[in-house]
C-alpha cells in the first residue's frame, strides 16, 4: 500500500501519540511507499508561526528530521494536484486537507487520516 499521510497522522507518527490508532500505526509500519505532501509541510510551519502548534524544534528542521527518521518521502504538489482541486466538492473547508484528497485521487494514494470529513470524497483512506 502506498500512504499520504494527514498532517495529523504525521505529527502523531513523530511523538508516538497515542492517538495513532493501532491499525494507522501497522499500515503505516507495513506500506511499501509513505509519503508526506508538501501541503502538510505548509499547515504545519503556519500553525507553528501562529503559535498554534508548540514542536521541539523549528519546522525547518524538525520535518525533515522526522521524516528521515520514518522512511518517509517528500510528495510535492504539482499543477495537476493543484487543478483537480476543482472538481472536489466542498465538503471539507480545510484548503490543507482537500490538496491531500487531491493528490491522493491523482496518484493513486491512500490516506491515513481519522478525519471523517475526508472520508466522504472519492479518495482511497485508512484508518
Amino acid at each position: 500500500m502506498k500512504l499520504l499521510l494527514d498532517t495529523c497522522t504525521f505529527l502523531w507518527i513523530a511523538s508516538d501519540d497515542p492517538a495513532l490508532s493501532a491499525t494507522a500505526r501497522h499500515l503505516f509500519l507495513s506500506a511499501e511507499q509513505v509519503w508526506m505532501s508538501a501541503a502538510s509541510c505548509q499547515e504545519i510551519v503556519i500553525k507553528y508561526q501562529l503559535g498554534k502548534l508548540p514542536l521541539p524544534e523549528p519546522p525547518a528542521r524538525y520535518i525533515p528530521r522526522v521524516r528521515a527518521a520514518h522512511g518517509i518521502a517528500a510528495l510535492s504538489v504539482d499543477e495537476t494536484d493543484a487543478l483537480h482541486l476543482a472538481s472536489l466538492p466542498q465538503i471539507h473547508k480545510d484548503p490543507f486537507d482537500r490538496l491531500l484528497v487531491s493528490q491522493a485521487i491523482c496518484r493513486g494514494l491512500t490516506i491515513l487520516t481519522p478525519d471523517p470529513l475526508i472520508h466522504d470524497y472519492p479518495a482511497r483512506w485508512e484508518w
